[in-house]
């Protein structure tokens, strides 16, 4: 079963050498979560990966590079494909709850999908819309051994 979706902010923080602690805990949450089989990810979430390795992360991957790891991470976790619902659904997130577009854009997938918790620091841990409920597992006291 499916208790999470992950947000791009853990796929990138693997690769940002400004912030070592967030690297490893980034590292390590992935690392849990493939080896439990109970994540998944958005085709959304593999294109933001992609757009900000090249062009934001300092010093940015190489397409190759980016290439490869979103192969390794869509073998590593199912990867969900966005609906027409998911768009109407996260137009609705943003109208009734303020969240950004691609915010809600997971928020709605997540709903539509039965997932029952985002992983993600974008959002106020804890939080709960509709169901879904947002965790960091960056901060220092989230126990991984609860993933």
């Amino acid at each position: 079963m499916i208790r999470y979706l992950i947000d791009t902010d853990l796929l990138l923080y693997p690769f940002d050498v400004r912030d070592p602690r967030k690297r490893e805990r980034a590292g390590a949450v992935l690392r849990v979560l493939a080896r439990k089989g109970n994540a998944a990810l958005s085709a959304q979430v593999l294109g933001e990966f992609a757009s900000v390795a090249l062009r934001k992360l300092r010093p940015p991957l190489p397409p190759a590079k980016v290439r490869e790891q979103v192969e390794l991470l869509s073998q590593a976790f199912p990867v969900f494909s966005l609906f027409y619902p998911v768009v109407v659904e996260a137009l609705r997130g943003v109208e009734r709850y303020r969240l950004a577009y691609f915010d809600a854009q997971l928020w709605a997938l997540a709903r539509l999908r039965g997932i029952p918790a985002i992983l993600s620091e974008d959002f106020t841990p804890g939080s709960v819309l509709e169901g879904v409920r947002f965790l960091n597992p960056l901060e220092p006291d989230f126990d991984l051994r609860k993933l």
